[in-house]
């Protein structure tokens, strides 16, 4: 299930809050939980894989690396179904070709382009709308707010008076 929310944003991208004079709501993806290598790994195995937990963890661990290695050596890597991998640079420019150096480049971005399983999950894909995160926290917040009002109340609202109690004089 993929939850999403609904936010408002301009038609004309990049336009300042004060100048926008049309707008559309937009579907948002919500993540509700993220799991690591290790967490995955043992979902791996709990999926009647052979493997145990910690071969498989050792194995995806591994590939990352190899991965990385592969891409600082400016290969492209193919892995099937998941898509492939390769680098795209972010540079400054430069006056002219002959000025240009590899000090211009600023980054190097890993670029994943998905695999046929990858390319539209829209068929296999089940929706539930829920609050925005910000809505969420507001809604959270007021319920706080409330409770500590009732708590107040429910105390006899203690103003720091004499409460019955024992005090030092």
């Amino acid at each position: 299930m993929i939850n999403y929310s609904i936010a408002i944003y301009s038609t004309k991208p990049g336009t300042k809050k004060e100048n926008i004079t049309e707008t559309k709501a937009y579907a948002v993806s919500q993540v509700t939980d993220m799991i690591t290598l290790d967490e995955f790994a043992r979902h791996i195995a709990d999926h009647g894989s052979k493997y145990k937990r910690g071969d498989i963890y050792a194995i995806l661990a591994e590939a990352v690396d190899c991965l990385r290695e592969q891409l600082l050596e400016g290969k492209k890597v193919s892995l099937g179904d998941l898509g492939s991998f390769s680098v795209r640079l972010k540079s400054e420019g430069a006056t002219t070709a002959s000025d240009l150096s590899a000090q211009h480049i600023k980054k190097v971005n890993v670029c994943w382009t998905k695999g046929k399983l990858f390319k539209n999950l829209r068929e296999d894909a089940e929706f539930q709308c829920v609050p925005s995160r910000k809505a969420a926290k507001d809604a959270l917040t007021a319920e706080r707010a409330k409770e500590t009002m009732q708590s107040e109340e429910n105390s006899g609202g203690n103003d720091g008076g004499n409460d019955g109690g024992n005090s030092i004089d």
